[in-house]
């Protein structure tokens, strides 16, 4: 009798799932932009499908995330319940901000999303197309004022781009960069600036209630879902998309990295994360491992060549 019951006991204990593991997410920017929206989103698909026990969320602002990955690098080293978010954002501010702390310290996981830029005006902005903001940049680059992300970052990128494509010299694009979404926002809906630019997700709501107009966006053809004309209708021949990573603490095992990769690929193809695509317009751009670790060289490469042409990078 003791030895069925023991046997039974084992057996039990063998059909258990192994143990979530409880994962901390790294939000480098303030509440409200992308890469809050990104570790809010994962934590929600995470817990919702019983991959992780608990996720939390951590926002640590400033420098286009290069602050928050110092301070990951410095402080999470072989921690495997550490996550942090990135991307083509923080690729970008490294370069602009000189950062002594790199993506070559921490673990590359998986790429996750890709996202077209939007430019925003108020409601009421004299400015109603492309051909609009293009006469005024011609005009006096500097009377037009871009709120958007970091500095170095795909925002700003974007709008280089587009000065640089309409024969304006981009170094004169007057530039004011955020650390968080919200903050652009607040300084959009209040007159404060003549455009913002940023991903469709962060002004989602305020185009859909009418208070902003989107103008244009970034991709080669018109986006299921999305009421904008591409930059390229619009008569700027400028194309480009942000994406968003997550990444692992540096010094883990490749049983941990397996592991967390194991995770990830589980959130990136469940229902609640598909949803969550969907309704925030991100593109599943899902590359995992070694492939994503190959594909982040060869952008960080592409990425300083696009600054030096801007004039943002020496």
């Amino acid at each position: 009798m003791k030895q069925f019951v023991w046997a039974s006991i084992i057996a039990g204990a063998m059909a258990l799932p192994a143990m979530a593991e409880d994962y901390k997410i790294m939000a480098p920017a303030a509440p409200g932009g992308g890469w809050d929206q990104t570790a809010r989103s994962m934590q929600a698909a995470l817990q919702d499908e019983k991959i992780s026990g608990s996720a939390q969320v951590i926002n640590v602002p400033g420098a286009g995330g290069t602050i928050g990955l110092a301070q990951f690098v410095n402080q999470s080293s072989g921690d495997a319940s550490q996550l942090i978010v990135g991307g083509y954002v923080m690729v970008g501010a490294i370069l602009t901000n000189g950062s002594p702390v790199t993506l070559d310290q921490v673990t590359p996981i998986a790429r996750l999303t890709g996202e077209y830029e939007v430019i925003v005006v108020p409601a009421a902005s004299d400015i109603k197309d492309m051909a609009g903001l293009v006469e005024k940049l011609k005009a006096d680059p500097g009377s037009v004022s871009w709120a958007g992300g970091s500095a170095g970052g795909t925002d700003h990128i974007a709008a280089g781009l587009i000065a640089k494509a309409e024969g304006v010299d981009p170094t004169k694009v007057n530039y004011i960069a955020f650390s968080g979404g919200g903050e652009a926002l607040a300084a959009i809906l209040g007159n404060q600036v003549t455009v913002g630019i940023s991903g469709y997700g962060e002004f989602a709501s305020q185009i859909e209630a009418g208070t902003l107009r989107a103008i244009g966006i970034s991709s080669d053809e018109r986006v299921e879902g999305i009421d904008a004309p591409t930059f390229k209708e619009g008569g700027v021949d400028v194309s480009i998309q942000n994406w968003r990573m997550v990444a692992a603490a540096p010094g883990i095992t490749d049983e941990q990295k397996a592991a967390i990769l194991a995770d990830i690929e589980k959130m990136a193809k469940s229902d609640s994360w598909q949803k969550t695509l969907k309704e925030k317009g991100w593109a599943d751009t899902y590359l995992a491992g070694d492939a994503f670790t190959e594909q982040l060289k060869a952008d960080t490469e592409a990425t300083t060549a696009i600054l030096k042409d801007i004039g943002l990078v020496q």
